[in-house]
C-alpha cells in the first residue's frame, strides 16, 4: 500500500502530515511512502530527510497516484480532481462545512476520513489530533499574549520597587484552555478561568487557576466533551460574571467552541472598552467566528487601547512539534484502518464509524448528514 503526503496549500500553513520519523515507522510496517517535494519545508524537514527515512520524494502530480493521501488541511477541489477513483484520503475535514468537497469525493468514490471526527474515547487518544494541536495552541496563546503585553507576568521584588503579577482571564477549560492556564501559571501570573462545564473546576484548580462559577451551568448540554448547546440565558449570566473580572485582566484568552456552530461571542465591544489600556486579548476561536466581537481573523489590531490577536492557526507557529504530533496521530489512525495490503474497514467499529465521512460514493457520516440536511 502506498501512502502519499501532499504539500499544504492553505495560507500561513507550515505543518506537514508526516514527519521523517513516522515515515520510518510506516515503512517498517510494510507501507511505501511518497512525499511531494517541499512538503516538509515549513516544518524544517528537507526532502533529503524524507529520502533518508526511506520515502520517495516526487514532484508535480506523482504523489496523487498513491492509495491513500495524507494532509493536514482539507483537500481542495483541484486536489480531489487529481485523486484516483476509489482512492482514500485522511485530513482535517470539518466535513459539515464543505458539502461541495464531499460531492466531488463521492463522484470519484473516494473514501475520506476526518481527523477532527476522531471519537474522544480512551483507545483513540493517540489519534486525537484536535487535542495534540490544541495543547500547543494553548501554550502559544500565552506566549503571544506575553509578547504583546507591556509588562511581565510574575511578581518581582526589586530595590526599585515591587512589580505585581499579571492577571490572566481564560475562557474555556478544554485542552487549549488548560494548557494556557498551566503556561501562564509557570510564568507567574494570577489566572482565572470560566467554562460552561462545571466538571472542569477540579482540573482548573489542580493547575493553580481559580474557577469562576456561573449559575445554571448544570443546564448546558455536553456531547463528546464539547458544549453542544448553550442558552442565551446562560451566556448572559456568564457575561455578567466576567464583566467586572475583565476590567482588571491584563491578558484575556478565549477558547470557546461549539461543535458544528459559530463560536459564541463572549467578549463584547463594550467589555473591550472597559479593559485597561495596554491589555491584550488572544481570540483562539477566531477561525470559527471569534469569541471577541471585534477581533479580526489573521490580524493583530489595537482597538480602544486593547491589542486583539486573531491568529487562526496557532499550532502552525510551532510547526516542528505540531507536525511531529500530528504525524503520530494520523499514522496511528491509518494503522487502525489499514495494513500494508490495504484498508480493512469494520463499518460498525466505533473509531472507523466516527471518522469515515464518504465511502463508495455515499456520505456515510451521521453527524455530517444531520448538519448538511437541515
Amino acid at each position: 500500500m502506498i501512502v502519499g503526503v501532499i504539500k499544504e496549500t492553505k495560507e500561513f500553513e507550515k505543518r506537514v502530515a508526516l514527519s521523517p520519523d513516522v515515515v520510518k515507522l510506516l515503512i517498517k510496517k510494510g507501507f511505501e511512502v511518497a512525499v511531494e517535494s517541499g512538503a516538509g519545508e515549513g516544518s524544517y524537514f528537507s526532502d533529503q530527510d524524507y529520502v533518508d527515512a526511506g520515502a520517495k520524494v516526487l514532484s508535480g502530480l506523482g504523489v496523487f497516484s498513491s492509495d491513500v493521501l495524507l494532509k493536514v488541511n482539507l483537500f481542495t477541489l483541484e486536489e480531489v480532481a487529481q485523486m484516483k477513483n476509489g482512492g482514500a484520503c485522511i485530513s482535517y475535514m470539518y466535513a459539515y462545512q464543505h458539502p461541495e468537497i464531499l460531492d466531488a469525493m463521492n463522484q470519484k468514490s473516494i473514501s475520506s476520513f476526518s481527523m477532527d471526527a476522531v471519537p474522544r474515547i480512551s483507545r483513540a487518544q493517540k489519534m486525537d489530533a484536535l487535542s495534540s494541536q490544541a495543547n500547543l495552541a494553548g501554550y502559544k496563546s500565552v506566549i503571544l499574549g506575553a509578547n504583546y503585553l507591556g509588562k511581565i507576568f510574575p511578581l518581582m521584588m526589586t530595590a526599585s520597587g515591587t512589580i505585581t503579577p499579571a492577571k490572566v482571564l481564560i475562557f474555556g477549560a478544554g485542552v487549549a484552555g488548560l494548557q494556557a492556564i498551566a503556561t501562564a501559571k509557570r510564568l507567574g501570573a494570577i489566572v482565572e478561568c470560566t467554562d460552561v462545564r462545571p466538571e472542569t473546576k477540579e482540573q482548573v484548580e489542580s493547575l493553580g487557576g481559580r474557577f469562576l462559577t456561573v449559575e445554571g451551568a448544570e443546564g448546558v448540554k455536553i456531547e463528546g466533551g464539547y458544549a453542544k448547546e448553550v442558552s442565551a440565558e446562560y451566556l448572559e449570566k456568564q457575561q455578567q460574571l466576567i464583566r467586572d473580572k475583565i476590567k482588571d485582566a491584563d491578558l484575556v484568552i478565549t477558547t470557546a467552541l461549539v461543535m458544528g456552530k459559530k463560536s459564541p461571542v463572549l467578549v463584547t465591544e463594550d467589555m473591550v472598552k472597559s479593559m485597561k489600556n495596554g491589555s491584550v486579548i488572544v481570540d483562539m476561536a477566531v477561525e470559527s467566528g471569534g469569541n471577541c466581537a471585534i477581533s479580526e481573523k489573521n490580524k493583530t489590531v489595537v482597538k480602544h487601547g486593547v491589542t486583539l490577536v486573531g491568529e487562526s492557526n496557532l499550532p502552525s507557529l510551532l510547526p516542528v512539534n505540531a507536525s511531529q504530533l500530528y504525524a503520530t496521530n494520523i499514522s496511528t489512525l491509518l494503522l487502525h484502518l489499514a495494513n500494508k495490503d490495504g484498508f480493512a474497514l469494520d463499518m460498525e467499529e466505533e473509531i472507523t464509524k466516527g471518522v469515515l465521512i464518504t465511502h463508495q460514493g455515499q456520505l456515510v457520516h451521521e453527524f455530517t448528514k444531520s448538519i448538511i440536511n437541515k
